[in-house]
């Protein structure tokens, strides 16, 4: 399945008897999008999310003991898969296989980076794991973006630092580009989930859309599975952040046929 394939907005965008009538579509329903981070290493809260009915977008970790096996799954249970790839942050801590730092010249995140994107099947986008310092610097965010515009990817700024540049660099390469909203599990704690869902909710009736970032533990689990499906008396729908682009842009495609480079899967290879 490809990228334009997969984009839930369809359903999202059919026009009302009523809006057919009169040639004039139906306001927006507000819309958002949830990331999951950190993909890989949890296989049994990573298959609850896959098997979810709703369209997440699950972003994986490089060569995790389970990306691989999990990443298949959520494609075939109609999820949108992401590179969660590992950048330098200020804290120093470790990134693991496939991390991208602040010392590395341009050749060597360059391919490490390619090779992070062929380690994970499916791909369709990419966003920053930490990276609060390697996304406030312009060279190795050029190289990145760079290497990025060779494939039909969009890309994800996690903004885990305010003064990140990420974005700004993706845009400047015209690659398809979206800024996290919210973060919904900082605290793992119930009260603090749903106070969050609840301003990522609030967001996207303000803006249209909105796109919130959670990670596979049992608490944020355990919220999606149970009000997830509530979502539609609410008058809120869900949709891949691929869909969420497209609703900002005209429910355009993000790339024309032939336009990028395949991504030439290599599940096995490590930097």
């Amino acid at each position: 399945m490809t990228l334009r394939s997969t984009l839930t907005l369809l359903a999202l965008l059919v026009l009302s008897p009523a809006a057919l009538a009169t040639g004039t579509p139906e306001p927006q329903q507000p819309t958002i999008a949830i990331i999951i981070d950190d993909m890989g290493h949890n296989e049994f809260e990573g298959e609850r999310l896959a098997r979810l009915d709703q369209p997440l977008t699950l972003a994986f970790l490089p060569y995790r003991r389970h990306t691989v096996a999990l990443a298949k799954l959520a494609h075939a249970r109609s999820k949108e898969i992401m590179l969660h790839a590992p950048m330098a942050n200020t804290r120093n801590f470790g990134l693991g296989p496939g991390g991208l730092t602040s010392t590395m010249d341009e050749q060597a995140i360059t391919t490490t980076l390619r090779r992070a994107l062929q380690s994970i099947p499916y791909v369709s986008g990419v966003n920053n794991h930490m990276g609060s310092l390697l996304t406030q610097q312009l060279a190795p965010m050029d190289w990145v973006m760079r290497e990025l515009d060779r494939y039909p990817v969009y890309f994800v700024d996690s903004r885990t630092i305010a003064s990140s540049i990420a974005g700004s660099v993706a845009d400047a390469y015209n690659i398809p580009s979206l800024t996290r909203d919210v973060f919904l599990d900082h605290e793992q704690t119930e009260e603090f989930v749903d106070r969050q869902f609840k301003l990522l909710i609030q967001t996207a009736k303000k803006k249209g859309t909105a796109i919130g970032i959670g990670h596979p533990h049992k608490v944020t689990v355990d919220y999606l599975e149970k009000h997830l499906p509530m979502l539609d008396e609410q008058g809120i729908a869900i949709a891949t952040v691929s869909g969420v682009w497209a609703m900002r842009n005209d429910n355009r495609q993000m790339f024309a046929e032939g336009e990028k480079q395949a991504i030439r899967p290599a599940y096995a290879r490590k930097n």
